[in-house]
């Protein structure tokens, strides 16, 4: 390689003299992730089973002799976002932690009584289950979910576009809690990158869908897998004209000197609410499936139930507690629920040969 290029690579962060992953991928290295039409994996164990499988699959289904060839307009693969495609226990959801930090340390904000009081027990909760690390987040079993969705837009509601993703870009250079020489907004799985990448190189449309909040999932994703922002599925909150005023919008025009703000919350997208919006904003059943969770349950079985095409569901398994906050009770309970359902699993301790880089590990105890 010529120096003058060598240099030009250094300048733009994807080349560094030394082991790619020295300490964790940087948002410019995982946004530089590619993988070739065939498959040269690179963070991944070669003797994966999963990774076999999936390879096997995406030969035969994009092989036009074959009987189990699909059209490129049909190749449609869909994932879900927390715990498939980042980290989501460090030591919560990304939009939780975002949520926590506009409520109770944002010295710019004041929260209501009810928020800070919500804010205060939701962090009270999330930081019994990460004492001594045991990222259950058990709470989420109460009413937590629902109640947490409608004060995380509380919090937010009123900011613009603009304001809201400079917040959450902010927010993405905070640390990483329980691992080392990783931030927020690196929190990326690599070889679930190489995935995306993969399929994309295979001409299947990749679509996020995800119980986070839709506009979050895109500023920290869309610019790393260019996955454009209309294949974005996720929780919603409402957006209004600045000077809607409480007006119902079916008799409010929006005019000139109008701009966008945040308002309440719309709907949670886990479960069936994600088989729903699939249906209503994608038009097609996908061919592939990738989820973490019970709660991808219905999307991961909406896949491979009476479609016409060959189609797969991959469960990711939260079985490595040493270079991930995994939860080994959890990765048991989902491997079990793959096995019942008919879906592949995806050990990160096992078929992962790196998940964020080299020297990144937890630092919990």
């Amino acid at each position: 390689m010529k120096m003058k290029k060598i240099l030009a690579l250094i300048a733009a962060g994807i080349f560094t003299l030394g082991s790619f992953n020295a300490q964790a991928a940087t948002r410019e290295e995982i946004a530089a992730v590619q993988v070739s039409k065939s498959g040269n994996f690179k963070y991944w164990n070669k003797d994966a089973a999963s990774l076999t499988a999936l390879k096997n699959y995406v030969k035969d289904v994009t092989n036009k002799k074959s009987k189990n060839f699909i059209p490129v307009e049909d190749r449609i693969a869909v994932f879900d976002w927390d715990g498939t495609l980042a980290g989501e226990t460090s030591p919560c959801y990304f939009e939780w932690m975002l949520y926590l930090e506009r409520a109770l340390y944002d010295e710019t904000y004041t929260p209501s009584k009810e928020d800070r009081e919500f804010a205060q027990k939701v962090e009270a909760a999330i930081r019994e289950d990460f004492k001594n690390y045991s990222p259950t987040l058990s709470f989420l079993g109460s009413d937590f979910g629902t109640n947490e969705a409608i004060s995380q837009e509380s919090v937010f509601s009123g900011m613009t576009f603009k304001e809201y993703e400079a917040y959450v870009k902010k927010f993405m250079e905070t640390p990483a809690e329980g691992l080392t020489n990783l931030k927020r907004g690196e929190i990326f799985y690599l070889p679930m990158v190489e995935v995306v990448k993969y399929l994309q190189a295979n001409d299947f449309d990749v679509f996020v869908v995800t119980g986070t909040d839709r506009q979050i999932s895109r500023i920290l994703t869309t610019d790393l897998l260019k996955i454009p922002s209309d294949k974005f599925i996720g929780t919603d909150a409402r957006f209004l004209s600045s000077n809607q005023n409480g007006a119902d919008g079916l008799k409010y025009t929006y005019k000139k000197g109008d701009y966008l703000i945040r308002g309440k919350f719309v709907h949670k997208d886990l479960q069936m609410n994600k088989v729903d919006l699939i249906a209503r904003e994608i038009g097609k059943q996908p061919v592939l499936a990738f989820g973490n969770s019970g709660s991808d349950s219905s999307m991961m079985n909406y896949t491979i139930n009476d479609n016409k095409y060959k189609s797969l569901a991959f469960m990711v398994l939260c079985d490595d507690v040493e270079r991930e906050l995994g939860n080994l009770p959890k990765a048991a309970k989902c491997e079990k629920l793959a096995r019942d359902n008919g879906w592949l699993s995806i050990s990160m301790r096992g078929d992962f040969k790196t998940i964020y880089g080299d020297n990144v590990r937890r630092n919990v105890q």
